[in-house]
């Protein structure tokens, strides 16, 4: 297959602002803040809005590959270098839920030893980029409007029986049980089709929406590297156990590693690969995943009670913890840069726990 000779630049008119934006994305912030709330009398403690509940605290290494092509070599990834890394994986709703539940499985990357000024003003000097990935290749509710409306029914949906609330993940996954519980069917059609119980370490994983890309426009992907992981793709797993994704992440790497591909899939075409919706699929065919480097995983404990406190409470993974070049991109994610802020916020403030970004691996737990 032989590789697209242009990809398209980053500039003025990537981006579209969408009508009624900033008034859509404050109510949006609005509903998620005031379900925060209610999960936090809940629980007594306070969680994150999505991708609540953690499965793997992972430390490893990030090793980009030499001589990449001056279109990969772009933003964090221009030099060859080795950064360490920290890895939460987890799946999506905004509560801790039995396993049992399919849904979206995350993959939330901390690459540490990033330097240069960073997006967010408030944290300018940090030393560390994320980028944030799921098991799949587009958001249903891919822009403002469709967000903010699916928001609002979440938080509806959020004052009904337990059955509702367990089957709403991040990007407003509702099944019909639950439409048909609450008697609102009609009025909120179910929009993909819930995640099957694979292994969670042989998915690859995908950003929301797409980045900037230095000079360009992509979405980054992690796929298995390492044959061990190769093996765990598309297993079914046994979820009857309500931590079971965590213990078979702790279980495989009590013994062994793993390696994962860090990977780039850049921008050819803008109206069949939109920035501005992140409902539509990107074309492999049309511009395939380029390798940038492999994530190297030792054996470890992968989720020591310490560890897991450190990731769950104390750490913040955010895609705006950025260098500008790599600022995501689309109504989808700008709504995100408030969403992202005033979780983060609510969550520290009320544990009573400070936030950290880290500047050393040796920061996270044992």
């Amino acid at each position: 297959m032989s590789l697209p000779t242009s990809y398209v630049r980053f500039a003025d008119g990537v981006e579209e602002i969408q009508p009624n934006e900033d008034q859509l994305g404050s109510d949006t912030v609005a509903s998620m803040a005031r379900v925060a709330r209610m999960m936090f009398e809940k629980n007594r403690h306070a969680i994150r809005d999505a991708h609540a509940k953690s499965h793997g605290i992972l430390r490893g290494e990030l090793q980009l590959y030499p001589n990449l092509p001056e279109h990969l070599a772009q933003g964090m990834f221009k030099e060859t270098k080795t950064f360490p890394v920290i890895i939460r994986l987890s799946t999506s709703p905004g509560a801790i839920q039995p396993d049992n539940q399919p849904a979206v499985k995350g993959f939330g990357l901390k690459i540490i030893g990033v330097e240069g000024k960073k997006f967010l003003a408030e944290e300018a000097d940090a030393l560390t980029q994320d980028f944030l990935m799921v098991n799949d290749t587009i958001i249903p509710t891919g822009d403002v409007k469709s967000y903010h409306d699916m928001q609002l029914r979440i938080e509806k949906l959020a004052h009904g029986p337990e059955i509702v609330q367990t089957v709403i993940n991040e990007v407003g996954v509702v099944v019909d049980k639950a439409l048909e519980a609450l008697g609102t069917k009609k009025e909120l059609p179910m929009v993909v089709q819930a995640h099957p119980n694979h292994h969670m370490l042989g998915e690859t994983y995908t950003t929301l929406g797409a980045i900037r890309y230095g000079d360009y426009v992509a979405k980054i992907s992690v796929a298995p590297l390492s044959e061990n992981l190769k093996a765990l793709v598309g297993k079914e797993m046994d979820v009857s156990e309500p931590g079971a994704y965590r213990d078979m992440v702790v279980d495989f790497f009590k013994s062994q590693g793993a390696e994962y591909e860090l990977r780039a899939q850049l921008c050819t075409d803008l109206k069949t690969m939109p920035v501005e919706d992140a409902s539509i699929d990107w074309p492999q065919d049309q511009s395939p995943y380029q390798a940038l480097g492999k994530i190297v995983l030792p054996a470890q404990d992968a989720y020591s009670p310490a560890r897991r406190v450190y990731a769950d409470d104390v750490l913040s993974f955010n895609p705006f913890h950025c260098l500008p070049e790599h600022l995501p991109l689309g109504s989808i994610n700008r709504v995100r840069i408030k969403a992202y802020a005033s979780s983060s916020n609510y969550r520290h403030a009320t544990n009573a726990v400070a936030k950290v970004e880290p500047t050393d691996i040796n920061q996270l737990p044992d």
